[in-house]
């Protein structure tokens, strides 16, 4: 090794010597535990697919998860096919969207049944993680009192963490929030007037 690489490495070494420095006091210094509330918001694809993704990991680990679905159609998913053979309790509005269902009684009636559930999961503390899929809708479009849902997600079980996924998520939703991740939409195919795929998109 020549004199520049080694000069190269050692200050290689050093930079990641301070990262690693930095990392681990922060490390050192998160010793809370609790039940996490997590939302993932934004116009981008994928908002959904996070959230499933952490049923999996917490799945993956031995623990218990539930999934409340609102918006969500009758279609095939391949999520729910997926973990409801591993455990997973899924509780599905099955209306549609709502521009495909166009009655907002029924959509709210349909909503208040699956919201029913969710507030009996947000009290059952063997649920290690809740997802909340597509939630923020039903508070924009006041199919669900924004305080009734503050007022559950407040008083489960002190361990058990919840995901609410969607758009334009309710700043209450957000200040309560301890994660959030917003998602833009830099390019979506669909624009482009390319079809879903199967086992992609849904």
């Amino acid at each position: 090794m020549s004199t520049d690489d080694n000069r190269q490495q050692q200050r290689h070494q050093q930079r990641q010597q301070q990262v690693k420095e930095k990392v681990d006091a922060r490390i050192q210094a998160a010793t809370a535990d609790k039940g996490l509330l997590l939302v993932i918001t934004g116009n981008g694809k994928g908002k959904s697919t996070a959230g499933f993704g952490m049923v999996s990991r917490s799945v993956g680990h031995g623990y218990k998860a539930a999934v409340v679905q609102f918006i969500k159609g009758t279609w095939a998913c391949g999520e729910r096919n997926l973990l409801q053979q591993h455990g997973v309790e899924f509780a599905v509005m099955a209306t549609g969207f709502t521009w495909e269902t166009q009655n907002r009684a029924a959509d709210m009636a349909a909503c208040e049944a699956v919201w029913q559930r969710a507030e009996q999961l947000l009290k059952d503390d063997s649920i290690h993680l809740l997802l909340l899929d597509e939630l923020t809708y039903m508070v924009a479009y006041h199919y669900l009192p924004l305080e009734r849902v503050l007022k559950a997600l407040n008083e489960r079980p002190p361990m058990q963490h919840v995901v609410i996924t969607g758009r334009n998520c309710h700043r209450s939703l957000i200040e309560l929030a301890d994660t959030v991740s917003e998602i833009a939409s830099v390019k979506h195919a669909f624009d482009a007037g390319i079809r879903v795929q199967q086992g992609v998109d849904w």
